[in-house]
């Protein structure tokens, strides 16, 4: 069956790869999901991924159809990258910076979107985020405030309308996993750690981050030290050590959160975590709908282009 579209959006991230075929009037007339993710690909292998993935789509108009491209294809290891666009930024320039790689299938005409980076002392990089904040600013276009988008590597951004003032880096997700399987911490962390004491060892530890995150190299070691003497449990430990990094990590940006709500951009499971230790310090967290968001966001990139 021959599916005709008016355009592609991609969402092309590490692990994964997700497609959605826009319809002359917006919606989406389907939807495709690859494990195919940069992470997995050499760099001759991603026109064969994508073709592979949109075999039986085709254009609704002239040929060849377009594929406007977010996230880690666009790295410096990805399929062809895409230079950064220096904060401070207006996000509507993301399509201006797109580079288009060459493309075997002459069916497809695919152009990847940049990441953004900021310099100036305070280096740092994103990649598929400033979409998903390009499409927050889209669903939500008189917000100005802190975005957080919690993940492997969270990011803490600076947004007002479209232009994303300054952000930063948190590799909480990335810290939790090493601690867990490569350091002394992993003797307290195996069986089962989402057992009934998991709930209390992640509100313990999230206060103490909160209260003390210059501390954390040395409240890390409270993770083995209890389990020694206080005979904590692995479901106990491996809460404490998430709720330690998360509330470091809210603790930290904690001069950034006003009394405006702090939207939430990543997985439903984070993104609750996040809402439950943003209410220990009287704030509020909205997660967002992720596909909505990088949906919005590169439909808003697009229509920028025009």
């Amino acid at each position: 069956m021959t599916n005709i579209v008016d355009w592609v959006a991609v969402d092309w991230g590490t692990s994964n790869l997700r497609a959605w075929g826009i319809a002359p009037d917006g919606s989406v007339a389907l939807e495709r999901h690859s494990a195919k993710g940069m992470g997995k690909l050499r760099h001759e292998e991603f026109p064969a991924a994508l073709s592979e993935l949109l075999d039986d789509v085709v254009a609704a108009g002239t040929v060849p159809l377009d594929v406007l491209i977010c996230g880690m294809a666009g790295a410096r290891q990805g399929w062809l990258e895409a230079p950064y666009l220096e904060a401070p930024t207006d996000l509507r320039g993301l399509a201006a910076g797109a580079v288009r790689p060459a493309m075997p299938d002459s069916r497809f005409a695919p152009a990847i979107l940049p990441g953004v980076c900021q310099k100036s002392g305070a280096d740092n990089v994103m990649r598929g985020e400033e979409t998903q904040l390009l499409g927050l600013a889209a669903l939500h276009p008189d917000f100005s405030g802190v975005v957080c988008m919690p993940g492997t590597h969270s990011k803490w951004a600076q947004l007002s309308g479209t232009r994303i003032d300054h952000f930063s880096t948190a590799m909480t997700g990335e810290i939790y996993e090493v601690l867990r399987t490569h350091s002394v911490l992993r003797h307290s962390l195996t069986g089962d750690l989402d057992g009934p004491g998991r709930a209390d060892g992640f509100a313990t530890g999230a206060r103490t981050g909160l209260d003390h995150p210059e501390q954390l190299l040395g409240n890390l070691f409270a993770v083995r030290a209890s389990a020694l003497l206080s005979d904590r449990q692995p479901d106990w430990c491996a809460g404490y050590l998430s709720g330690l990094l998360i509330g470091t990590e809210i603790g930290s940006n904690r001069h950034l959160i006003g009394e405006q709500a702090v939207p939430l951009i990543g997985s439903s499971e984070l993104c609750a975590l996040y809402t439950h230790v943003l209410g220990m310090i009287g704030a509020t967290g909205v997660p967002q709908d992720t596909t909505n968001i990088v949906l919005a966001g590169l439909k808003a990139a697009r229509s920028h282009a025009a």
